[in-house]
């Protein structure tokens, strides 16, 4: 039987993240931008022009997205063939991406240019230019390594509680018991009669 000491309750409810909170703000103010630079672009040349712009962003995000999942796959394949070890690192090529991080992203490079817009494009060709894919996957790679918090009440929260860590460093998944007292009476329920 294990117990666990549960923190008092919080006199306020939890507050949302700064990001959870200005995200809807953030996504409307970027699609507003979107659709002012490309009435900006279809003024200054034409109609056509805009929709070539944007038919060439999906083809060539549909190639990129293609190319690195296509990439994924052979990956995936040479490291599930007998023998093969994968964790050997093999060597950098023109056509081999692993030392440089895998597919994520230039398939993100690759949704971005799908997506319409020449904010999008200039995002997802930042993305598959080398230099400053590095720059994104290090700035990622220390996002994603950081410590997290969790606030009080809420699912993350939850699930941390529900973790106990042995004296070794592992974790254990379990539950907690209270045997607090005897259990309820059963419930006596007249016979149906008909």
């Amino acid at each position: 039987m294990t117990s666990g000491a549960m923190p008092p309750p919080s006199p306020r409810p939890p507050q949302r993240s700064r990001a959870r909170r200005f995200a809807p703000l953030g996504i409307a103010a970027w699609m507003v931008l979107e659709i002012w630079l490309l009435t900006l672009v279809a003024g200054a040349t034409n109609g056509l022009t805009v929709f070539l712009l944007l038919v060439a962003g999906v083809i060539a995000g549909g190639y990129v997205i293609k190319r690195a999942g296509r990439r994924a796959w052979q990956n995936l394949t040479e490291g599930l063939r007998p023998g093969a070890d994968p964790a050997a690192e093999q060597p950098a090529s023109p056509g081999n991406d692993r030392r440089a991080g895998g597919n994520t992203l230039p398939m993100a490079g690759g949704l971005l240019l799908m997506i319409p817009g020449l904010v999008s494009d200039v995002l997802g060709l930042l993305c598959l230019f080398p230099p400053t894919g590095r720059l994104i996957r290090r700035r990622a790679e220390k996002l994603l390594n950081r410590p997290v918090s969790y606030a009080p009440g809420s699912f993350g929260d939850a699930f941390q509680q529900a973790r106990m860590h042995r004296p070794d460093g592992k974790v254990v998944q379990g539950e907690v018991i209270r045997d607090d007292g005897p259990p309820p009476p059963r419930r006596q329920d007249p016979p149906l009669t008909g």
